[in-house]
């Protein structure tokens, strides 16, 4: 073959493998960029509470009085809250009744949950059984409607079993259903309005058999301290009366699925309980008072975080803990070993460079840090769902009396010993000064690092 033919033979095979090179790359391209047929699914509704299941939850509770049971119920929509008002009581044993609600006036609670410190027989094992507590507040928030019909379904099968009657201690009223149809509702009233007794009993005894084994009732003993003597020997004890009629604020509407609010009594115990939350005498839930624990579903949390005005609502809507010990809000991460937000951390004028700015030997590592307040390091954070009640309850701090296992004594346990500290210390300094990194850049001197022993020069 002639040296011509040669050259257009190569510069044939040259042209084809660039050809068959460049539709490759156009074919790679293409499936780069066409979007994926199937959308990511999004996240499946959480299922309603089941009837039985509704009915396991408030089978400790229905037998209540209404107003106190009506409080309850909307106290447990708040848990985190609830473990403070708990550890109010442990710390103060001795102020009860009225005068405990009085003591917690200025407190920042929910007035339902401040209403609670009154009944510390009821308080402590809300407090003890967190999980269930949380549940309950779940189940009212999102079918209140099915909650009454479970307490009054439960109420039936106590009266026919021959457990629920009136007494001294409390008036069982039952109204027939109108001419046109409706059904029996059965009330409970103290029958001392100015004394509330609250009975303990066993669920499986007072019911009759229980029905549905997948979904046990929750039952607590009766707590000694309350129910001195109190053996459950036809399955019912009776404490002591309380004078705690100043505690009483709500009722139980039981044609309309619903609770009544008495604005002006609410205002008797909460000094700044806002009457216009309040919409036709009915309660409304306050996503204020949640304190950064999740909502169960999107639907619950997009309905109630709209009451909850910017960063703070923001923070409720993730379920991060805006309380005490926990991480400040948005707005208000500017005080001493938080970082500042952006537009509290001034202008670039007064920040040192990056690398100065808290440098690293002013730093402990990411485990090892402790901030100015309450916050552990990193690792003593429990793992994933910041909404986590238990772990929120945790971090607010004030040791381990909130009844849960595990609970930090500590706000700096598990920061790391001293020597450790040091140590990083000592590498971050000697690795800043040597990039040269540890002089102020242009404008304005260095800004100090949050909390904790600095080192290093200013």
């Amino acid at each position: 073959m002639s040296p011509s033919r040669l050259e257009r033979a190569f510069a044939l095979c040259l042209w084809i493998l660039a050809a068959l090179a460049f539709s490759a790359g156009g074919v790679q391209a293409q499936t780069q960029q066409q979007p994926t047929s199937a959308a990511a699914p999004a996240a499946a509704p959480a299922e309603p509470f089941k009837p039985e299941e509704i009915e396991a939850l408030v089978a400790p509770i229905a037998l209540y009085p209404d107003s106190v049971l009506s409080q309850v119920l909307m106290a447990s929509t708040y848990p985190l809250e609830i473990v403070h008002a708990a550890r109010w009581v442990k710390a103060n044993p001795n102020v009860k009744g009225d005068a405990a609600v009085k003591a917690v006036e200025s407190q920042p609670w929910d007035v339902s949950v401040k209403s609670m410190v009154a009944f510390p027989q009821i308080l402590e094992p809300m407090n003890d059984k967190l999980d269930w507590t949380q549940k309950l507040g779940d189940a009212f928030l999102a079918q209140q409607k099915d909650v009454f019909a479970a307490v009054q379904r439960l109420r039936a099968r106590a009266k026919d079993s021959g457990n629920l009657k009136s007494n001294e201690q409390q008036n069982v009223v039952v109204e027939q259903p109108p001419a046109g149809g409706g059904e029996t509702i059965i009330k409970v009233e103290p029958a001392n309005p100015q004394v509330i007794y609250v009975p303990a009993y066993n669920p499986t005894v007072v019911y009759g058999a229980w029905s549905y084994p997948a979904y046990p009732p929750t039952y607590w003993p009766p707590p000694p301290a309350y129910y001195p003597g109190g053996a459950l020997m036809t399955g019912f004890a009776w404490g002591i009366g309380l004078a705690a009629a100043g505690a009483i604020f709500s009722n139980c509407n039981w044609g309309g699925g619903d609770v009544n609010i008495n604005v002006n009594k609410a205002a008797n115990i909460d000094r700044n309980f806002d009457r216009t939350k309040v919409q036709g005498g009915r309660w409304q839930h306050d996503g204020s008072h949640r304190q950064g624990v999740a909502y169960r579903d999107n639907a619950t949390r997009e309905k109630y975080s709209r009451n909850v005005p910017g960063a703070e609502g923001r923070s409720d809507f993730r379920g991060r803990d805006a309380g005490a010990g926990g991480r400040a809000n948005t707005a208000d991460r500017a005080g001493a070993g938080n970082r500042a937000t952006t537009a509290d951390r001034g202008n670039a004028g007064n920040r040192a460079s990056v690398a100065d700015r808290s440098n690293t030997g002013n730093r402990a590592g990411a485990a090892d840090r402790p901030a100015a307040g309450d916050r552990g390091g990193v690792s003593n954070r429990a793992g994933a769902g910041a909404g986590d009640v238990t772990r929120a309850s945790d971090r607010a701090g004030g040791g381990g009396n909130s009844g849960f296992s595990g609970g930090r004594d500590s706000a700096f346990q598990g920061v790391g010993s001293g020597g450790a500290t040091q140590r990083n210390y000592d590498r971050g300094r000697a690795s800043a000064q040597s990039s040269g990194f540890n002089r102020p850049s242009g404008g304005g001197g260095m800004r100090a690092g949050g909390g904790g022993a600095r080192g290093g020069r200013r």
